[in-house]
């Protein structure tokens, strides 16, 4: 059975090696006869892993799966600087390793935390419009303000000199190239990466994803995800008709007996009396308000 293009969804898609993010969009288009699709995070062309996709009406939702929380496999090596601060760059330092698996060991976990990290020249980020890894491309560096991005959480796997490997729980926004260059100006004798793999975003995992390379017009439908499934961590809220109308149009919702059992500033999934999942909302000094409608 061919797929319906009047439908909307997710997609989670483990996206290989040699292959761009934009690559597993274009293929999807084909796939599912329709123009509207976006995928959720970003994975450079040399990375694999999860890369949720959005279709249809479920495009409006991107921006919330991206907020999830990122989970990754990287491997780094200790001993040169690279311009991408990654092997697929131009080699501009090296270094003698002096180090000892336990110095590497607290530098790596040393990174646990709130911290302030500096984005790659190479890479999507904008500033005044520009993407950074055009103008690195054209040999202009510029200075890149600080960020503030949150490691969960860091496991190390294998160190076997100059190799490390770690999984690491991460924000928003956190990049594993930069956390590798970080980890080797500590030790002070400067680090690549060497490869990466997002095992998860939010709730989208690798062990239930599917290779975009196995995908096909003939069984995308089987794994499809409803967009409920990407605020399953939210709160449900069922509103009666007459709520439901007036959140549709803009309203912020005071009524007490509305309002009143509402957790502040919390987001909710929004049901209406049909059990349709039709927005998400908070609940804020103004009054309960939607946030993106869905319908």
């Amino acid at each position: 059975m061919s797929f319906s293009n009047k439908k909307s969804g997710i997609l989670n898609i483990y996206k290989p090696k040699n292959m761009t993010s934009f690559d597993v969009v274009r293929d999807l288009r084909k796939i599912l006869g329709e123009k509207k699709v976006g995928h959720c995070g970003t994975l450079d062309p040399q990375a694999c892993g999860v890369l949720p996709v959005c279709f249809g009406r479920s495009t409006k939702i991107i921006d919330y799966i991206m907020e999830g929380t990122k989970e990754y496999v990287a491997t780094l090596k200790l001993g040169e600087v690279t311009d991408t601060y990654d092997v697929e760059g131009k080699v501009i330092k090296t270094f003698e390793v002096n180090v000892t698996e336990n110095e590497v060991r607290t530098a790596i976990n040393s990174f646990k935390g709130d911290i302030k990290q500096v984005p790659p020249m190479y890479s999507a980020l904008k500033v005044n419009g520009k993407k950074l890894y055009e103008l690195a491309r054209q040999g202009i560096e510029i200075e890149r303000a600080a960020r503030d991005v949150k490691i969960h959480d860091i496991t190390i796997e294998n160190i076997d000199i100059p190799y490390a490997t770690f999984k690491v729980r991460c924000s928003k926004g956190t990049y594993i190239r930069s956390l590798c260059y970080d980890i080797g100006e500590k030790l002070q004798c400067g680090a690549v990466m060497t490869d990466l793999e997002r095992t998860s975003t939010g709730r989208f995992t690798k062990e239930n994803s599917i290779n975009i390379k196995d995908l096909h017009k003939d069984n995308v439908e089987q794994y499809i995800v409803p967009v409920e499934n990407a605020f399953l961590d939210y709160p449900k809220l069922i509103v009666n008709n007459k709520f439901e109308k007036l959140l549709l149009n803009g309203v912020a919702v005071k009524d007490r007996s509305f309002i009143d059992n509402i957790e502040d500033f919390k987001i909710h999934r929004i049901y209406n009396e049909s059990n349709d999942l039709i927005a998400i909302g908070r609940k804020t000094e103004i009054g309960f308000k939607l946030i993106k409608i869905l319908i």
